[in-house]
């Protein structure tokens, strides 16, 4: 505890101590700037005019005699004409003639007053920058200077941090502009020993202060960074982890050497007390397996009075619930295939399943499908398709549930369902049609929006009463439960016959109805499978409603 206390003490005098050095120079280096910036100004003050012409030479000279970081000097008019240029190393120019217009310092400067340009590297070594000023006319002109950067290598070289730490300059694109190592700023932007640099900076970003990380000897260090905005520059200030931190690494080391004595002592105590428990954790232990492997009879035998008898004791109780548990999801998994969710519910807390055996049974059979959905499918994409798929059967498989139908089947893009069994019902002709209603009323508002979205659809609903034999059928992996009959093939084959919007159903279940539904009959029709004519009838809406 001592030990992290020192390092947290150190840690942050370190990171008052490179912040404060990091913000030093970034003072200095922004007044450096500043400088050169204000002594541009007042060569944009005059305009030009022919008297004003010897001015400017006499003024262009002085600046450079007065700041030595100004290489080159040039000064163009209010239409970005170059008017003078004055250079260290280059021959003088008057009224050169140059439109520099289109210059970026010009069109920096005309837009913002002052521009201050990238850094680039004179002949790929020493780094360059120039700024750009505007006067307060525009008949004053622009005066653009190429700075040397080299002169901040005094700044940089000027930092002390205890015995060896350092600074440099980045700028907003990761080139090195000063550097205590003269020669990493002279072999240009592409100098791979800069990489690790820009890294440290990208690490003290994310971390928000005080960060480790790696200079470009590969050396651990710790490292600030201020900012200097008007150029974009960042200062970082370092110093070698292996300075900062070495009393405290040693402190660490001797905490450590006595944790891992304590530790050593501890196994020893650990093993000796192992040796007591051992048969009965195995065995703990392979009852774990036991269950985690699906085999809920399997008992632990642990007969001692102490806390491993009692564990035991409860895992085996806990065992036989999750057996008990198990056989009831799986049951209702099972009946939620072909029941709904309330009847799956019913057989398992009866627990009797008998209700599933085969039998016959007078029962309502209902087949509904869309129309046209084969020439719908052939010329739509498959993600189209599965949405309409998707939305259509949502919506019957919820009027189906809240009806206490039982779903046999889905075929494709149809639905099979029957009343009156397993369950009963008390008149499976009037639910059936308030269940082929609502099925209707569900589609055919999911049909405005297909029509809308150009889908030429439609869906129809046939109906049958009749007897019909009913059960589980399958094999011992799986089993449906399902109704067969001719009224099934009855109900199949009107639904074949019927339109878009209709609900066709048979003699029997019309009769069955009494009345208490709007029938239409329409008439004696051949379909397909069936040797006569068969009575076809059509409901309409108009079912009297129980509350739900």
């Amino acid at each position: 505890m001592e030990a992290w206390l020192g390092y947290r003490d150190r840690r942050e005098q370190l990171q008052d101590q490179l912040g404060l050095e990091g913000r030093a120079a970034a003072f200095r280096i922004n007044a450096f700037i500043d400088t050169i910036r204000e002594q541009l100004g007042w060569m944009v003050q005059l305009s030009w005019t022919a008297s004003s012409a010897d001015r400017h030479k006499v003024d262009a000279a002085l600046l450079l005699r007065r700041v030595p970081a100004i290489m080159s000097l040039t000064l163009a008019d209010g239409d970005g004409q170059e008017r003078l240029h004055v250079s260290r190393v280059e021959l003088n120019r008057f009224d050169g003639g140059f439109d520099l217009a289109a210059d970026p310092g010009v069109v920096g400067a005309r837009t913002s007053r002052i521009w201050y340009g990238p850094v680039t590297y004179h002949r790929g070594s020493e780094p360059f920058m120039t700024i750009a000023v505007a006067g307060n006319r525009t008949s004053a002109g622009y005066a653009l200077a190429e700075i040397n950067l080299k002169l901040i290598q005094e700044v940089v070289s000027g930092i002390k941090v205890g015995e060896t730490g350092q600074a440099f300059v980045l700028d907003s694109p990761g080139r090195l502009i000063a550097h205590p190592d003269i020669n990493l700023v002279l072999r240009g932007a592409d100098d791979p020993a800069a990489r690790p640099l820009v890294a440290l900076r990208e690490v003290i970003h994310a971390s928000g202060g005080i960060a480790t990380g790696k200079d470009a000897s590969g050396q651990s260090v710790m490292a600030s960074m201020s900012t200097i905005p008007a150029v974009g520059w960042t200062v970082i200030v370092m110093l070698p982890t292996a300075e900062a931190f070495g009393p405290i690494s040693r402190a660490l080391v001797r905490t450590g050497a006595l944790l891992v004595v304590g530790a050593l002592f501890a196994a020893v105590l650990a093993y000796w007390l192992a040796r007591r428990m051992t048969g009965p954790i195995q065995r703990l232990e392979y009852g774990t397996e036991q269950i985690g492997a699906g085999n809920f009879e399997h008992r632990i035998a642990i007969t001692s009075v102490d806390e491993l008898g009692r564990l035991a004791a409860r895992f085996n109780a806990m065992a036989g619930e999750l057996a008990i548990s198990q056989e009831r999801q799986e049951r209702i998994r099972r009946l939620k295939r072909f029941l709904s969710p309330q009847i799956a519910e019913l057989v398992d807390r009866t627990g009797d399943d008998n209700i599933l055996d085969g039998q016959r049974v007078t029962v309502s059979v209902i087949f509904c499908d869309l129309r046209g959905f084969t020439a719908f499918s052939a010329a739509s994409s498959p993600d189209a398709v599965m949405d309409v798929l998707g939305s259509y059967f949502e919506a019957l498989g919820r009027v189906v549930t809240a009806h206490r139908a039982t779903l046999i089947s889905f075929t494709g893009d149809g639905l099979m369902a029957i009343l009156n069994a397993p369950v009963r019902v008390t008149d499976p002709a009037l639910a059936a049609a308030r269940l082929a209603i609502d099925m209707q009323a569900a589609v055919q508002s999911l049909l405005v929006s297909w029509r809308g979205k150009g889908h030429q659809i439609g869906f129809g609903v046939g109906a049958a009463m009749g007897a019909a034999t009913v059960g589980r059928i399958g094999y011992e992996q799986r089993y449906d439960y399902t109704a067969i009959g001719p009224v099934v093939n009855l109900a199949a084959r009107l639904c074949a016959s019927a339109a878009d919007g209709q609900i066709l159903v048979d003699v029997s279940l019309a009769d069955s109805l009494g009345g208490r539904v709007t029938i239409a009959s329409l008439g004696s029709r051949p379909l397909k499978g069936l040797k006569d004519d068969v009575p076809v009838f059509s409901v309409s809406d108009g079912v009297p409603r129980e509350p739900r």
